[in-house]
């Protein structure tokens, strides 16, 4: 069986000492003969560290009375073997140790153990890409796990201007000076230019020995880089940009190696053009809601330039109403179509005809059943505008009073959407303060008497103090 498997067998006393051994037919690279074995120690059989591992290994066997494995590694003329000893008790305080070689085994591990610190590095990478982070934190990332992964000294990203067509420093990690930071290449100048234009990795061994420089600031030579790798960064056909990759000494690279890097580079284009991507959403998105705010605005003013009475009455609410719904702490992201609400908050009066809009009498019976009809007409006008949905509670409750006796609907306390609510305060309180026609505006102290007295007939009753506090401050 010893034979069989390669290994070596040794009967050891309670002090270390050989008493029996087994030999395998695989050499051990060990200190002498398998025939100067017998009454030799364990410890002038092994290396120090082999040999001390062993006798800790026996110690633990006496303490715990069980087996015991333990692992090491000794230099031969091809290069490190690795070791594993597994020790036994037998009868009279005696160990059984059973060494055998386990090289391949480890180099299989240590493959599988690389193997599986690459997928980590791309599944980080993953989620750099998928968490639209700010690109230069995406970059900063993946350079991180290129200098990490590929156990080299230093790595760059530069980034192809699109207008300029030049590349550009963008991130970069393991550099002592800041010469990198002032990197700014045309299209084939320079090995990152050269690695663009020709669409292939551009490898230098040695730096050293070129002539040709790597055209970055005087500062550079300080770096004292060898090695060194130009990667072009390709996304769906296009150049985005250079991985570059530098190291202080020589090293050899295998096919591994390569493959990782290729990998690397792949992912990190893709990463680029995400946040490229994503960036250019972000600015359409932004320009059009910045003029879906502008046609809103729009409407408004020309709501204002037609009913002159009311003029600059939108803008006035509006901001009351926001300041009041940042007192009760309404979420910012709600404020936007609490603002919106508010802007259109008449929109429905369009609708209306002038001869009942602008009568400066009292209206009839008939003429006010068509003026209150204003908030279902702006119901109508928005609903069918999707990203106005959130919008309308305003437009279309904010007659409805606390007690029911507003309308369209009649709707009671918090039946009433809260942002219909928030708005009903600002609504009445710039319109009393406002001077009319037929009535002087009033003062802040009479129109805050006003709203405390009809706190559970027209206004919540919990936003009531909320409000007062807010205009005396």
């Amino acid at each position: 069986m010893l034979q069989a498997f390669g290994d070596l067998m040794l009967i050891l006393d309670e002090d270390g000492m050989i008493l029996e051994h087994k030999a395998g037919n695989l050499p051990h690279h060990l200190a002498g003969q398998p025939a100067t074995f017998q009454h030799g120690n364990i410890q002038d059989l092994l290396p120090v560290e082999a040999g001390w591992k062993i006798t800790e290994g026996i110690r633990r066997l006496r303490e715990n009375k069980k087996a015991v494995q333990v692992e090491y590694s000794l230099p031969t003329p091809s290069g490190k073997a690795w070791y594993e000893s597994r020790l036994i008790p037998a009868q009279n305080k005696q160990v059984i140790v059973i060494i055998r070689e386990v090289t391949k085994y480890k180099h299989s591990e240590e493959k599988i153990q690389t193997q599986l610190e690459q997928l980590d590095a791309l599944r980080a990478i993953d989620h750099f890409i998928t968490s639209g982070a700010d690109l230069s934190q995406t970059l900063a990332g993946i350079l991180d796990h290129v200098r990490k992964y590929l156990s080299i000294d230093a790595a760059s990203v530069l980034l192809l201007n699109p207008y300029t067509r030049c590349l550009e420093f963008a991130a970069g990690t393991g550099f002592k000076t800041s010469a990198m930071q002032h990197t700014r290449l045309n299209v084939g100048e320079g090995l990152a230019g050269q690695a663009v234009l020709e669409h292939r990795i551009v490898h230098v061994p040695d730096l050293k020995n070129r002539k040709t420089g790597l055209l970055r600031s005087p500062d550079f030579i300080r770096e004292n880089f060898v090695a060194y790798f130009a990667i072009p960064l390709i996304a769906k056909g296009q150049v985005l940009g250079v991985l570059e990759i530098f190291h202080r000494l020589s090293f050899s690279t295998d096919r591994n190696w390569m493959n990782f890097l290729n990998t690397l580079a792949g992912q990190a284009a893709i990463a680029i053009d995400s946040a490229m991507m994503f960036k250019d959403l972000q600015r359409s998105n932004s320009e059009l809601m910045l003029a879906y705010d502008k046609t809103i605005d729009g409407w408004s003013r020309a709501l204002d330039l037609r009913d002159k009475e009311t003029e600059d009455h939108t803008r006035r609410v509006t901001e009351l109403t926001l300041r009041l719904a940042r007192r009760m702490n309404i979420p910012e992201t709600e404020l936007i179509h609490i603002r919106r609400g508010s802007t259109l908050h008449d929109i429905g009066k369009v609708a209306i005809p002038d001869q009942i809009l602008f009568k400066p009498g009292p209206l009839t019976k008939q003429e006010w059943l068509i003026m209150r009809r204003h908030p279902l007409i702006a119901a109508e006008i928005l609903k069918p505008i999707s990203y106005l949905a959130s919008a309308l509670p305003i437009p279309r409750f904010h007659h409805e009073k606390w007690d029911g006796s507003g309308y369209p609907e009649g709707l009671t306390g918090e039946s009433i959407p809260l942002p219909a609510r928030i708005f009903a305060f600002a609504d009445v309180y710039d319109a009393v303060t406002s001077d009319r026609p037929y009535r002087p505006a009033w003062k802040q102290s009479e129109t805050l008497d006003y709203i405390a007295k009809n706190s559970g007939i027209h206004f919540d009753p919990e936003i009531v103090p909320v409000f007062i506090r807010m205009m005396l401050e």
